[in-house]
């Protein structure tokens, strides 16, 4: 039975629940969405536009392999374009956007917390000492694809995207909205790949994958990594390999996960048995 002892709700009841929930959840996106529009320096000098100079601690330290190793082209981002604006309102715009955007990120652990005090009334009492752990992992995994993305990806995308050119009488004029779109969907898509073991996880607790699929199929896994792997990064390989290692790891992790939770299950039927 579910843990709570308290009469069972009603259908109006829930969504009454629900939407405390979705109001706490709004306002700590709204609080730090406000933070970040006052500490607007740090958000967009120290830390969105950051990638692109050479200062970077990515850039620099490739930079310092490269001429150790001998490879000048492991230099990125040493001649940094700039940024332009052709809108009126366009700073402003994207200062509120990156607010919102900010205030998402930093709060997604908490945004992960609401759901699950929504939902643990109605959970059994192993399956509520599941869920307060997946509160952790999810919200582990996607602050650890968003620093992935920043320290990895980012800068090399931004690299590749910032300095292609077709010809030299083409000069790029790289427009503010532009690079911060493609700086935070490059990180939320990381951030939400990098969420392949909870994935599993509750695929395999529904019985939809086991171990053995997932072994059967890493083959084909692999060959869909490596396409979303072009898609969120440069079109070269080795970004894609780069990006493809964690990816595969965190599959490899599922795989564990799955096998754990078929063991489970039928000691499980063995007790009950």
């Amino acid at each position: 039975m579910p843990v709570s002892e308290q009469q069972e709700m009603t259908f109006l009841e829930h969504l009454e629940a629900l939407r405390w929930h979705l109001v706490r959840s709004i306002l700590a996106i709204v609080v730090i969405a406000i933070g970040a529009f006052i500490f607007k320096d740090i958000i967009f000098n120290q830390i969105l536009i950051a990638p692109k100079t050479p200062d970077f601690f990515t850039n620099r330290t490739l930079c310092a392999l490269g001429n150790t190793i001998g490879i000048r082209a492991l230099c990125i981002n040493s001649e940094p374009f700039q940024l332009i604006n052709i809108n009126m309102a366009g700073q402003f715009i994207t200062h509120i956007m990156v607010s919102m955007f900010v205030g998402l990120i930093l709060a997604f652990p908490y945004l992960v917390f609401e759901m699950w005090r929504f939902i643990s009334p109605a959970l059994y009492t192993n399956e509520r000492s599941y869920a307060r752990g997946g509160v952790f992992y999810i919200s582990l995994l996607f602050i650890l694809g968003i620093v992935f993305a920043y320290f990895v990806i980012i800068p090399l995308s931004v690299h590749f995207l910032g300095s292609y050119s077709v010809s030299h009488e083409v000069v790029n004029q790289i427009n503010l909205l532009s690079y911060i779109t493609t700086v935070s969907s490059i990180a939320l898509a990381v951030g939400l790949i990098f969420e392949l073991p909870v994935l599993i996880f509750f695929l395999s607790k529904l019985g939809l994958v086991t171990p053995q699929f997932l072994r059967k199929y890493r083959r084909h896994a692999l060959v869909i990594v490596l396409a979303l792997s072009a898609i969120i990064t440069p079109p070269d390989v080795f970004s894609q390999i780069l990006v493809s290692f964690p990816i595969m790891f965190l599959y490899e992790v599922g795989i564990r996960i799955s096998k754990k939770i078929v063991i489970e299950e039928k000691t499980d039927l063995k007790k009950t048995g």
